[in-house]
């Protein structure tokens, strides 16, 4: 019997349900993902800029900080259980509430934001690559960085800038190709050796431990938690590392489709909240023992550093700094892995189901993403850019809030599997020439108030809860639509 070529039209082995045997992830790899997704660099210095930079109650930062990692859990928890129950991905889901066309063109909006954000997050991580080979080369030969041909430059960057970029490019296709197998191991051994290299950092200050613990004490505001004052604050606090969380929640699918159960999904995403304990204690020890070793190193700082590259560029100790590049590198993969190649990649296969598998449609965001980094300096990062993709970022609460509408309470936790890879006029999922009106309208309605905390400067102190609104949005209306 010849199959229907209806029903094949959107089939690709890597998007398919899961099968039984490949569901191992428990909570504990649910633990070292959102591990991996504070340990980055950008995660690091947010949290300890919010505790000692912007002069907020400590109690303030750690309510807020908790705060988002529930609103984080609740929705990556609604988001992920279609995916944990089916064992699809996110895109796979999307085509229930919007149709298989709109699931794809949609989707693909997901991947064109982490194919950019890849891009640009490998060119910094390129960086560190870099700094690394300058040490090699310098220890050999101490004049060599002086010969004319690192002096020639193209796009900005130098021939230590291009090779380090393209070999960091090339060593991340070739370890997030692999599978998803893979893919849980790297993301458990990143979450282990960072916390590992965090430790370490802790016991190197130890020696200071007394003068760290006084500096904490003044450094630190405690007073007045109660006070209306820290209201705003609190709020603030809690959008803006919710804001920071709020990328991989919509297609967190992608992994919950392993986790063995709702029970250890449910586990798993509370271990965010003993994630962001952890590393707020580890942000604010290591950066005011990194202040004070450097200060009784008469090193002159003007303010409080935060970022880990700004404190080894003030490291007079070669040996330390090839170790912390080390651990800044392992840190920037992984997240790099987490948070924009897999979602890039799903959304990629899923626009082209018949002609792509990992490794072709790794190769695309490889080239795409080279673009993205040679043209960074030169172009993109002078244009406001950013604004853009966080104008498509816009569109992500919105999704959120129709598949969950959507599957919860229209649909009622089903989703008819043998329509889900079908093109037939008469699959359940065709709808309207394959895109569901419904679900685009509410999207759009969504949309704009969301993508308004953008462009309205009298809405910008709501920028970051721009997905919660989106997603209330397009829930409602998608409900109101839907439920007659």
């Amino acid at each position: 019997m010849i199959q229907d070529k209806r029903n094949t039209d959107l089939l690709n082995w890597e998007i398919v349900s899961v099968n039984p045997n490949d569901k191992n992830w428990r909570w504990g790899d649910l633990f070292f993902f959102w591990a991996v997704s504070l340990q980055s660099i950008i995660g690091f210095s947010l949290i300890a800029s919010l505790y000692l930079v912007y002069d907020l109650n400590f109690y303030v930062v750690l309510l807020g900080g908790i705060f988002a990692c529930i609103l984080t859990f609740i929705f990556s928890t609604l988001i992920g259980k279609p995916s944990q129950k089916h064992g699809l991905p996110f895109v796979v889901i999307l085509r229930s509430s919007l149709g298989i066309l709109g699931a794809k063109y949609f989707g693909l909006l997901r991947g064109i934001v982490g194919i950019f954000m890849f891009g640009v997050q490998t060119f910094f991580i390129s960086k560190a690559i870099g700094y690394l080979i300058r040490i090699f080369l310098f220890s050999q030969q101490g004049n060599i960085l002086d010969s004319n041909i690192f002096t020639i430059f193209f796009m900005g960057l130098d021939l230590i800038d291009i090779v380090s970029f393209l070999l960091t490019l090339l060593v991340q296709f070739f370890l997030f190709s692999k599978g998803q197998a893979v893919i849980k191991s790297i993301i458990k051994f990143s979450g282990i050796f960072i916390y590992f290299g965090l430790t370490i950092c802790l016991i190197m200050i130890s020696e200071n431990f007394n003068d760290v613990l006084k500096s904490a004490s003044l450094t630190l505001n405690f007073e007045n938690f109660l006070s209306k004052n820290n209201v705003a604050p609190l709020i603030t606090v809690t959008g803006t590392l919710f804001a920071f969380f709020s990328i991989l929640i919509v297609n967190f699918g992608d992994y919950s489709r392993y986790v063995q159960s709702n029970d250890n999904l449910i586990k798993g995403n509370l271990s965010l909240i003993i994630n962001f304990i952890l590393l707020s204690i580890f942000a604010i020890f290591i950066v005011l023992g990194a202040d004070i070793i450097l200060a009784k190193n008469n090193v002159e700082i003007e303010r409080l550093l935060t970022n880990p590259n700004d404190i080894i560029g003030k490291i007079n100790n070669t040996f330390l700094t090839i170790v912390i590049l080390i651990f800044i590198l392992v840190a920037s993969v992984s997240t790099n892995l987490i948070a924009n190649y897999i979602p890039s990649q799903n959304t990629i296969i899923n626009f082209l189901p018949k002609t792509l598998n990992l490794k072709s449609s790794g190769i695309i965001i490889i080239i795409f993403s080279f673009i993205v980094g040679i043209l960074w300096l030169p172009i993109f990062s002078k244009i406001g850019i950013l604004s853009i993709i966080d104008t498509l970022g816009s569109f992500f609460g919105p999704i959120f809030g129709v598949i969950i509408a959507d599957y919860f309470l229209i649909k009622d936790k089903k989703i008819e599997n043998k329509d889900i890879y079908s093109t037939s006029i008469e699959g359940s999922y065709f709808y309207s020439r394959g895109w569901h009106i419904g679900g685009l309208y509410a999207i759009i309605i969504g949309f704009i108030f969301s993508s308004s905390t953008i462009w309205n400067i009298n809405l910008n102190f709501l920028q970051s809860f721009s997905w919660i609104i989106g997603a209330v949005i397009s829930f409602i209306i998608y409900y109101l639509l839907k439920s007659k």
